[in-house]
């Protein structure tokens, strides 16, 4: 068996495909009108036909739950959060903070109130770490990545 990627539910495709193209710049693998798949590996399905694939009411699908996440990685996240800040209509969960692991993370609402979390990959935290001239040992211990790697992060 092989994990295949998310769902999640929306209530306005249309909407929601907007934000994930426009916002997140995901590219639409398959769009079949009530379910778009993302080349990323998610997909979104109309409320009201999934309610009824399951069997359920649709007002039963609740939005906002904030149980779960969709999580990205931006390797220029500064440039992410500057285009950001042209976007009126992004609603927040919080603005950018630094995890204690030194990586830097935004989480927004995408229309459904679905989290999204927009993240550095860590190649991009160890990097910057060892230019703000920390040692390799203390990245490693900063990150609670294995010394093997942060060395890798620094390439040849």
């Amino acid at each position: 068996m092989r994990f295949a990627g998310p769902l999640i539910v929306v209530h306005d495709i249309g909407i929601s495909r907007a934000f994930y193209e426009e916002v997140l710049g995901q590219k639409v693998g398959y769009d079949l009108g009530e379910n778009v798949a993302f080349e990323g590996g998610f997909a979104i399905h109309l409320r009201s036909h999934f309610a009824d694939l399951i069997g359920v009411d649709a007002d039963d699908i609740i939005r906002g739950s904030n149980n779960a996440e969709l999580y990205f990685e931006e390797d220029d996240l500064d440039a992410f959060l500057e285009r950001l800040n042209g976007m009126d209509s992004v609603k927040y969960v919080h603005g950018m903070i630094e995890q204690p692991w030194g990586q830097r993370v935004i989480r927004l609402y995408d229309p459904d109130l679905h989290i999204v979390e927009v993240g550095e990959p860590m190649e991009s935290v160890v990097k910057r770490l060892l230019r703000s001239g920390l040692s390799v040992e203390e990245t490693a211990r900063r990150t609670s990545m294995p010394e093997e790697f942060v060395r890798q992060c620094v390439g040849p």
